[in-house]
């Protein structure tokens, strides 16, 4: 059987279970539609919440962001696992307690105004756009290599898919669909990296592999792929990071605004009790865990494997790692996984110096004295986890896996999103504000026509991203921290922050990090400017887009707090209302003995 037909059998077969579970678990009411009925068991809500989290950032480009940029890029690890514990403790046991269906309906309601409810539904939009962009993206990517068709042809498919069980089903639909897709992308995302664990260290389990000793050369992993990559021109791979305010920043605000995520707040909307959703949180964790855990090691030994495929002599023991470096394999004779990658245009190649060799380094290092005039091999870092089973030339039917695997992560958190979005426009713009004795049915119809629409913009919008999967993504958490997270925290755990503070605060939070994100990422000209670079230099401060999210999250507060101090405290059945989902009923009251 060919490659392509296994490739097909994988991923039909998988498409075919997620369609048929829609049309088993199909949405026939608005509560069914958003929360899934409301009695999802908490261990199937925690496996739906790790599909829906584990997105195509998660499973295709955060391994290969950081394979490519080391321990510097351990950042999204790190922030994405923390916001996702702070999520749990801080934010999700009281939002379920409220015992709204949207994030925005609990922001309108605990801020007393129309308007507030308003503000959110277009920060929750323009946060959840932003990272849909990057699930069709990573679903384009994951297409264009394995089902042998253009990119464009493959999210036109994958948004077929995604309107079937999605539009379909609603909420109920997704959670077992996510399930599904779950069980998939574990098993697709552990399987080759124990393969290669095993190839490289001996070691079947990946995460130990990584601080074990590389098999074939005896010194430990991560020190041979030091002396490979410092050969090659690039820093240590463990080396530390020059801008520590930006790593900071960076992290927190992938926390805060993994805290501030929709999408994922909404899981714990959909289980029976309060006390289900702190133990949704826990089974989440564990099934999350299992991924991040191993994606370390994945992303080390994809980079060791990627350059000893083009430098084969450094594979080895070596002893000098400076000479071995200077003998790259010939074009004609690449690998067959990298002249089948070629054909999506994911890895390019250009002969600079016309000698028929691959010089594959770093670009900012002085080399000419080898002959060479630039770095000559182009790759895209969202491909490595989907070519690792390949460049390990592991069994057909494993890369026919990693291909499901990695379409169930972009389109389950695709899903999630896309209910979020028209959640936003159904039940909270049309029937929160333009028609609010709108029909059950009427709602629904309108839900699934506003998914529909968000699908195809989504669409368009995956078909040209600006960026790999990862940064796209990244940039909706500095949305989402700006906008969502501090009205939420102040929501719950602020009395004295009124209406006018909270809609003050999410505004100017939005506005401040969508005008650094736009400056930056060359979207929005200044009259007088040739744009400013993307680049450390002209950061202000050497803030990176993508970490000023938390940098948004404070004005956020700061703003919220100092109107609301200034303008006239919440009525007292807000600040009753603060203190009912704070605290239990009773708590603190004298017990007679």
């Amino acid at each position: 059987m060919s490659q392509f037909a296994i490739n097909l059998l994988f991923v039909g077969g998988s498409f075919a279970i997620y369609i048929g579970i829609a049309i088993w678990a199909k949405a026939g009411s608005t509560k069914d539609f958003y929360v899934a009925g409301g009695g999802v068991h908490p261990v199937t809500n925690g496996m739906a919440i790790g599909a829906d989290w584990m997105s195509a950032a998660s499973f295709i480009s955060m391994a290969g962001l950081i394979a490519a940029g080391g321990y510097a890029n351990s950042t999204f690890l790190m922030g994405w696992t923390g916001g996702y514990v702070l999520l749990a403790m801080l934010l999700a046991p009281y939002l379920r307690k409220f015992g709204k269906f949207t994030v925005p309906e609990f922001i309108g309601d605990r801020f007393y105004s129309k308007q507030a409810r308003l503000v959110a539904v277009i920060c929750l939009i323009v946060a959840s756009v932003t990272y849909v962009i990057g699930q069709m993206a990573g679903a384009g990517v994951a297409f264009s290599r394995f089902l042998e068709v253009d990119a464009t042809t493959g999210l036109i498919i994958a948004a077929v898919v995604v309107f079937f069980y999605a539009v379909l089903g609603g909420m109920k639909g997704i959670t077992y669909t996510q399930v599904a897709q779950y069980i998939v992308l574990i098993v697709a995302y552990t399987i080759p990296a124990v393969f290669i664990s095993l190839e490289l260290t001996n070691n079947p389990l990946p995460p130990l592999g990584l601080f074990s000793d590389h098999a074939e050369s005896g010194v430990p992993l991560l020190t041979k792929l030091n002396e490979v990559v410092t050969a090659l021109g690039f820093n240590e791979y463990t080396a530390d990071v020059d801008n520590k305010l930006n790593m900071v920043l960076f992290t927190l605000t992938l926390m805060i605004g993994t805290a501030g995520l929709p999408h994922v707040i909404i899981r714990f909307f959909t289980v029976p009790k309060v006390a289900d959703a702190r133990w949704s949180a826990g089974w989440a964790l564990v099934f999350i865990g299992l991924l991040y855990l191993t994606a370390p090691a994945v992303a080390s030994m994809a980079r060791l494997n990627l350059a000893t495929t083009v430098y084969p002599e450094m594979a080895g023991q070596v002893e000098n790692m400076e000479e071995a470096a200077t003998n790259p394999i010939l074009y004609e004779n690449r690998p067959e996984w990298i002249r089948t990658w070629e054909e999506t245009g994911l890895i390019s190649f250009e002969d600079l110096n016309d000698d028929g060799r691959i010089q594959f380094y770093n670009d900012s290092a002085d080399f000419t004295d080898r002959g060479w005039e630039g770095n000559e091999l182009s790759v895209n870092n969202d491909i490595l986890v989907l070519a690792n089973p390949e460049i390990a030339n592991l069994p057909g039917w494993v890369i026919g896996l990693i291909a499901a695997g990695g379409l169930a992560a972009a389109l389950s958190t695709a899903a999630g999103l896309l209910l979020a979005i028209s959640s936003a426009i159904s039940h909270d713009l049309i029937k929160g504000s333009i028609n609010p004795n709108i029909s059950e049915k009427g709602e629904l119809l309108a839900a699934r026509i506003s998914m529909s629409v968000a699908i195809v913009v989504a669409t368009y919008l995956g078909a040209n991203p600006p960026g790999f999967a990862a940064q796209v993504v990244a940039l909706a958490f500095g949305i989402a921290a700006a906008s969502l997270f501090p009205a939420l925290m102040m929501g719950i755990f602020s009395k004295r922050v009124n209406n006018v503070g909270a809609i003050a605060g999410m505004l100017s939070g939005l506005v401040f990090t969508l005008a650094y994100i736009f400056v930056y990422k060359g979207w929005f000209f200044i009259p007088g400017t040739n744009n400013l670079p993307d680049t450390p230099d002209n950061w202000v401060m050497g803030i990176s887009p993508l970490s000023i999210g938390a940098v948004g999250a404070l004005i956020n507060f700061a703003v919220a707090f100092a109107i609301s101090r200034v303008t006239q405290e919440p009525p007292q059945e807000i600040q009753e209302l603060v203190e009912s989902v704070r605290y239990p009923k009773g708590a603190g009251m004298a017990v007679d003995h």
